[in-house]
């Protein structure tokens, strides 16, 4: 059966995946929020605003209208900030006609219900649907991507057969696919790195050296075993791609954007300046605060998520940020 396609957001991510999906002979929908933008990426076949410089392909069509993007497709590709995911797919559940794949692209705990992406998915779409949702993650930079650079991302799913079918429409010559049913793990590596990340840009900020930011990777890794320990994921899928691999590429890539967050902010800007010069959400920034919150909740330990959350949403300063961290109780490296 030939794929139709509607991809839900275009950010450079949703451009990303949306052009590498075209690219495998897919017609491909692309819903774009703002009107002005879409027709813009209409009439010069190039995301401007998000993806400079990396022309469409013709059967990639952008569309402000959400019942045209999702009407009659068989797969949908939910790539939103985390924060709008539950308003938008709310808005988009009436208009799906039958049992399409549905695959979240977007990272993150959301603030007031510390549910992951798909368990807001599962609290918005038919109970039939929610067999055939998937979460796709892993270090993937959508440049790199766009630019057909060799990638490797994996496809989380409680059906083994729906991660298939994600791993099989999404998989390329230079992008591939691995399968996971650890859909927790998979989902809290997406959503912790990028808290870990602006930690070390901070820290890179402040001109401290490749010691501090391993450090940082390090322990950041050990937050997210714990806190995956405590939801139940697999600590081997921590170890791969939707894990270290990510954490690790978020925290060293020059183009992650909550590196360049915490690159500032160790640099001495104020955040709300930071913010308000970007395009592009940081999602560390949101993310601080709902994964702190998670791990309150539960009793995990996570000195890094929580002094990101106190450097983000309280003021405090970098630099006594990692003083307070080098200057904790003294403890085991496993516990």
């Amino acid at each position: 059966m030939r794929e139709r396609i509607g991809v839900i957001g275009g950010g450079s991510w949703g451009t990303a995946l949306a052009k590498l999906l075209a690219e495998k002979g897919y017609p491909v929908s692309l819903w774009v929020h703002n009107p002005e933008r879409c027709r813009e990426i209409s009439e010069k076949r190039e995301n401007v605003a998000y993806l400079p410089g990396i022309p469409l392909p013709h059967n990639l069509i952008p569309s402000s209208d959400l019942r045209e993007v999702v009407g009659g497709k068989t797969v949908l590709l939910c790539v939103v900030p985390s924060h709008l995911l539950r308003t938008v797919a709310t808005e988009l559940a009436p208009l799906i006609d039958g049992k399409p794949l549905v695959v979240s692209a977007s990272k993150g705990i959301e603030d007031e219900t510390s549910k992951t992406m798909l368990g807001v998915l599962e609290d918005v779409l038919p109970r039939a649907l929610h067999s055939r949702i998937c979460a796709l993650s892993g270090p993937s930079f959508a440049r790199e991507v766009a630019r057909g650079m060799p990638t490797a991302v994996t496809a989380a799913a409680v059906d083994p057969q729906t991660a298939v079918e994600c791993q099989s429409a999404f998989t390329t010559s230079f992008f591939r696919v691995y399968t996971s049913n650890d859909v927790v793990g998979v989902e809290l590596g997406g959503a912790v790195k990028n808290v870990i990340a602006i930690a070390a840009g901070a820290s890179d900020g402040l001109g401290f050296g490749h010691n501090s930011r391993a450090a940082l990777i390090t322990r950041g890794i050990a937050e997210i075993a714990r806190l995956g320990a405590r939801l139940g994921a697999d600590p081997r899928t921590l170890a791969g791609l939707a894990g270290m691999g990510d954490l690790v590429l978020t925290c060293t890539g020059d183009l992650s954007r909550n590196r360049q967050v915490g690159l500032r902010l160790g640099k001495g800007e104020k955040l709300s300046e930071i913010l308000a010069d970007m395009k592009m959400v940081a999602e560390g920034v949101r993310n601080a605060k709902s994964v702190y919150q998670l791990s309150q909740k539960l009793g995990v330990e996570m000195p890094i998520t929580e002094q990101m959350y106190r450097l983000l949403h309280e003021g405090k300063s970098a630099r006594q940020v990692v003083v307070d961290l080098m200057t904790r109780e003294a403890k085991p490296e496993i516990y």
